[in-house]
């Protein structure tokens, strides 16, 4: 057993020297972001969170709170191809994913791409859009390719989806489905900025334009800094913990909670899958080699607040999803 303890020892040293390598990039990445964006660092921190962990967020928040600037600085900041898409009620499958066009003079088709193919997508207002341009999104999304006539083009790494929705003003949008929402790894709720904060915003805007932001990574980077992310240590009593969270939102009276009739469904394994995942990359972001409760507890919000669905009574009682994973969080030991 203690042999055993001394190499977990070694191998956490050695994770946590390429951690320090290879994180160098973040700090700077950090400081080009701040040269637009004032405070926000909960989003900005996000962001970088599902490029190191290759998954989509879904942003909600009311306009003006920089959810297009944050993701548009970000794509200046790294050398990557960036598509900002503006989801309409007329919005078609083709707009998106590209078409098959007709050359009468030789007789032939030839393919035309889409703005999908480009590795950072701003899906804007994605609940504008009929739900057969949703799911033509949510295809590239899950299969990582796209289907153009009879054939399949893969898409370029790394490919992620950062979509918004408008809280407000629900007339005239289509809803996503609950299957659908859950293939977002994270989804954010923004809210206004400080006092502070905002007293910043003017004096920057009273400018005239943002200072120019510097590429300062490759996507050879972010690779490099993936594979050390999934190398990162991850406790059995860690994973034992992200278990009972995401069974105690499925089976909450196992745990002593009573909140079984406030729930209709619980965390799917993607949850969990997530979980993992994500708190992974809070350490990388940290410049940690090993996962710690605190990442769970930190990212645990983002990846279950759009799995865990209310039941018509919770609505009453107006109780939201967000009441709940609070609640087993609190009430969950933590190891």
């Amino acid at each position: 057993m203690h042999t055993e303890t001394t190499r977990t020892a070694q191998d956490i040293k050695a994770i946590q020297k390429r951690v320090e390598k290879e994180s160098l990039f973040v700090q700077e990445l950090l400081s080009e972001i701040g040269k637009v964006i004032v405070g926000q660092k909960y989003l900005v921190e996000r962001l970088l969170l599902a490029l190191l962990s290759n998954g989509h967020i879904l942003i909600e928040g009311v306009p003006g709170l920089a959810k297009s600037l944050s993701v548009k600085t970000l794509s200046d900041a790294i050398q990557t191809k960036f598509q900002r898409i503006q989801f309409t009620p007329d919005l078609l499958p083709a707009d998106l994913i590209g078409t098959m066009i007709y050359n009468p003079q030789e007789g032939s088709f030839s393919t035309k791409k889409g703005p999908i193919f480009s590795n950072l997508i701003l899906a804007d207002e994605i609940n504008r859009a009929p739900a057969k341009v949703q799911s033509a999104l949510l295809e590239a999304m899950q299969e990582r390719q796209v289907t153009i006539g009879d054939n399949s083009y893969k898409l370029e790494e790394p490919f992620l989806v950062l979509a918004t929705q408008n809280p407000i003003e629900q007339e005239g949008t289509y809803p996503l489905p609950e299957a659908q929402v859950d293939r977002f790894m994270l989804k954010l709720s923004l809210t206004y900025p400080d006092r502070k904060e905002e007293w910043e915003i003017i004096d920057r805007n009273a400018e005239v334009g943002f200072p120019p932001v510097r590429k300062v990574v490759n996507p050879d980077s972010i690779m490099k800094a993936r594979e050390v992310v999934n190398q990162i240590y991850v406790d059995e009593k860690i994973k034992d913990y992200i278990l009972s969270i995401v069974f105690a939102t499925r089976n909450p009276e196992v745990y002593n909670l009573d909140l079984k009739d406030l729930i209709a469904y619980g965390a799917s394994p993607r949850a969990s899958i997530y979980l993992n995942l994500v708190a992974k990359a809070h350490a990388f972001l940290k410049g940690r080699g090993y996962v710690t409760p605190e990442d769970i507890k930190a990212i645990g919000m983002d990846v279950l607040r759009h799995r865990v669905i209310v039941t018509y009574e919770a609505e009453a009682e107006e109780t939201t999803s967000e009441d709940i994973v609070r609640k087993i969080f609190d009430e969950i030991e933590v190891p």
